[in-house]
């Protein structure tokens, strides 16, 4: 196996537990092999000779190596990726994850850059690094093994990839299925569409934050705005709102929100619009309208440094809105999933915009991602989301 070694000045970065090594980061001058292969697997070592790990390498990457292990003695093959894929699903079932969850996180499962969603009998794959993308038919294996799956997809249909220099690709890992699913989460029902969905067809990440919200919204005119496919909007329906009004600026995903509307039965509480939500928020705060509660779940508005003024300048835009658009007593559900808005950054947001409002607010929730989702300490990319309850007085 071949080996490379750090520079002196970042041994203690990755020595402390960070899994990503950069390019920069590699001391050239006493790598043993500097010819590794893009994927292949290469020990790391500090620069002084002391083992670090093992990982996947990829020289077109600026990531370029991913740490899989820091156990000398393991060999990364198809049974490490068994045990690997088996301990993150007890972790998962000790949880309560049994049905619907993100199985392997990436870092935070040791699986960097590996992405496995399980809706019930099917799975949904993303493998985003080279190193990753070569070891599928181990990875499928081991799924096959642990849960006799009735479909296994992949969706590797997103632009990282090219980074990577692969394709973009997605289809059956299995024998094909019906891609269009029905899930239950929090006794609620749901289609997916693992196909044409975004991500992986669903938003897993939210599961627990949905649940959080049935008590305020019993009773209650809710707005829901980048509704998608109407998640919260139905659940908020079936924990007993008087009437949700969802809209989102895509028609499919309209269309999803009217079929879990059916599926659930809850149409005639329910009216889903296809309207771009900043406009007609900011049209229904000039008319005065307001309801009882205000959710708001806006897509990522930046996925780059230089670009997180704009984002925080337009998620303090739209929560200025949100909340002028909530009657006194009632309350805002606001969501980041971006990752480069800190928490405490998001609540400044929240709290800056609440100002600018003339309105007082009251936190009742403060959330991350659900717990299927770990978060690793001093991995920024394992806590992204955050998600905040406020009354609005």
């Amino acid at each position: 196996m071949k080996s490379l070694f750090l520079n002196k000045n970042v041994s203690g970065r990755v020595e402390s537990g960070h899994p990503w090594i950069f390019a920069n980061e590699i001391n050239r001058g006493k790598a043993l092999d500097a010819a590794a292969k893009a994927g292949e697997i290469v020990n790391v070592f500090t620069h002084d000779k002391k083992f670090i790990g093992k990982g996947y390498v990829n020289p077109q990457s600026q990531i370029m190596v991913r740490l899989l292990t820091r156990d000398k003695d393991k060999e990364i093959n198809d049974d490490f990726f068994y045990d690997t894929i088996l301990k993150a699903w007890v972790y998962r079932q000790k949880l309560g994850y049994v049905e619907n969850c993100r199985l392997i996180f990436g870092e935070a499962d040791e699986l960097p850059q590996l992405i496995i969603d399980k809706f019930n009998d099917y799975f949904v794959i993303q493998t985003l690094a080279l190193g990753i993308d070569i070891w599928k038919p181990a990875i499928v294996k081991a799924l096959e093994k642990i849960f006799s799956p009735k479909g296994i997809y992949e969706r590797n249909d997103v632009p990282v990839r090219e980074l990577e220099g692969m394709e973009q690709h997605k289809g059956f890992l299995s024998a094909p299925f019906d891609t269009n699913i029905i899930i239950h989460e929090n006794g609620i029902k749901f289609h997916v569409d693992i196909d044409g969905g975004q991500k992986t067809g669903y938003f897993l990440d939210q599961q627990d934050n949905r649940k959080a919200i049935q008590n305020i919204v019993k009773g209650a005119d809710v707005l829901g705005a980048f509704c998608y496919t109407g998640s919260f909007e139905i659940s908020a329906a079936v924990y007993g709102a008087k009437s949700v009004t969802g809209i989102d600026i895509s028609q499919s995903a309209i269309d999803m929100c009217n079929k879990n509307a059916l599926l659930n039965k809850v149409e005639g509480i329910c009216k889903f619009e296809c309207i771009n939500a900043f406009d007609i928020l900011k049209e229904w705060t000039k008319e005065a309208k307001q309801w009882d509660v205000v959710m708001l779940d806006p897509p990522s508005f930046t996925k780059s440094r230089s670009s997180i003024d704009k984002a925080v300048a337009g998620y303090k835009e739209i929560n200025l809105r949100g909340i002028k658009l909530v009657k006194p007593g009632g309350f805002l559900v606001t969501s980041s999933c971006t990752n480069l808005v800190k928490p405490e950054l998001f609540l400044d947001i929240i709290g800056m915009a609440a100002k600018d409002a003339k309105r007082k607010i009251r936190q009742v929730v403060f959330n991350s991602q659900s717990a299927d989702h770990p978060i690793i300490r001093d991995q920024e990319n394992t806590n992204y989301l955050k998600f905040l309850i406020v009354q609005v007085l």
